[in-house]
């Protein structure tokens, strides 16, 4: 079991680098491959059975975009076979199409999916989430000074109950594709919703789903979702 966790030395904000710590907790089996930005990316040589991709600055972005673009075809290989793709924040906007900024420049991104972003950097958006993934009820947190436009329908994530999508006039939130995630949802989105961790070992092709601590998540969890459902 490979996981590869990509430039972790800039995608790195609001303490989303620990879903990859405590997802090590879990899989101590596991061979994590931290990929630095001028590295080239293990996905490129050999198979890994998962991809992470955390939040990172505006101007982290650009230098993601070009290392990423390289690498188009064979990220869109990957998620066509079903490889796990986890892609927090921000960071979904570099396999968009383009990320505005507010004097209406466009930085070219990967171009993978058909969606792009508009940057408002004087106006952060902050806000709780709890929304439908498949059978299960999903919770975060959102902050962030973008929005994503385009038509998802039928490739969201997380049909949202409280809280916004992928803008503030949408209820879905994040891109679904085959086992590639990306969602704005952080919190560590893992620690906050281990019913969905235990879905992503899964999909990676795990033999045990144990989560550490599972137990304490649960409960954690549990009350998290009935003090959000009171807002």
């Amino acid at each position: 079991m490979k996981i590869e966790i990509l430039f972790p030395e800039f995608c790195n904000l609001y303490g989303d680098m620990y879903n990859m710590k405590y997802l090590k907790m879990c899989m101590p089996e596991a061979e994590f491959i931290e990929t630095a930005l001028d590295d080239v990316p293990a996905f490129t040589k050999e198979d890994v059975n998962m991809i992470y991709l955390g939040p990172m600055t505006e101007k982290t972005q650009e230098k993601v975009i070009a290392r990423l673009k390289p690498y188009k075809n064979k990220i869109e290989e990957l998620i066509n076979k079903n490889v796990v793709f986890l892609f927090t924040g921000n960071a979904l906007e570099v396999l968009g199409k383009y990320i505005e900024n507010e004097d209406g420049s466009k930085i070219d991104a990967v171009g993978i999916f058909d969606v792009y972003s508009k940057r408002d950097m004087m106006h952060r958006h902050n806000s709780f989430l709890i929304g439908k993934y498949e059978d299960i009820e999903m919770i975060g947190f959102k902050s962030q000074f973008t929005m994503m436009y385009g038509d998802n329908k039928d490739s969201y994530f997380v049909e949202v109950e409280k809280g916004i999508g992928i803008n503030k006039e949408s209820k879905l939130e994040g891109i679904k594709k085959n086992n590639f995630i990306g969602t704005y949802i952080i919190g560590p989105i893992l620690i906050q919703n281990p019913l969905f961790t235990k879905k992503l070992i899964k999909a990676m092709g795990a033999k045990e789903d144990t989560l550490v601590f599972e137990q304490d998540l649960m409960a954690a969890y549990e009350e998290r979702l009935k003090e959000l459902k009171k807002l």
